[in-house]
């Protein structure tokens, strides 16, 4: 009997039923399929809802980082042009300082008629 079924282009019989189940499972290609889930779909689909909110929200915060870091680079540039003009305006009051300690020196030798550096 196996030979005339297969001569008449009938398959096994047991053979159709697992191939059926197998067809069920896997694809075409023979890879695994997923059946039909509508709950799976809808937790899918909550979770690429989410995940889509997140990096929405990541690149607003990214871009509000970004923007503050260039506002604290401009306030760091202007920081260092005034570190700059005081360092400036030490130095001058220092050579002022000098300046003045050399005419008081230059004053009191006149009052009292010897210079410090004379040793007398």
């Amino acid at each position: 009997m196996g030979r005339d079924v297969r001569r008449l282009g009938i398959g096994h019989p047991g053979r159709d039923i697992v191939e059926g189940l197998m067809s069920a499972v896997h694809d075409l290609a023979g890879a695994p399929r997923v059946p039909e889930d509508p709950i799976a779909h809808s937790e899918l689909a909550a979770l690429t809802r989410r995940f889509e909110q997140v990096a929405e929200k990541n690149d607003r915060e990214f871009g509000i980082i970004k923007s503050d870091l260039t506002a604290v680079r401009l306030q760091v540039g202007n920081l260092d042009q005034k570190v700059d003009r005081l360092k400036d305006d030490i130095e001058a009051l220092g050579q002022q300082m000098d300046r003045n300690q050399a005419q008081i020196i230059d004053l009191l030798t006149r009052l009292v008629g010897k210079h410090p550096d004379d040793g007398s």
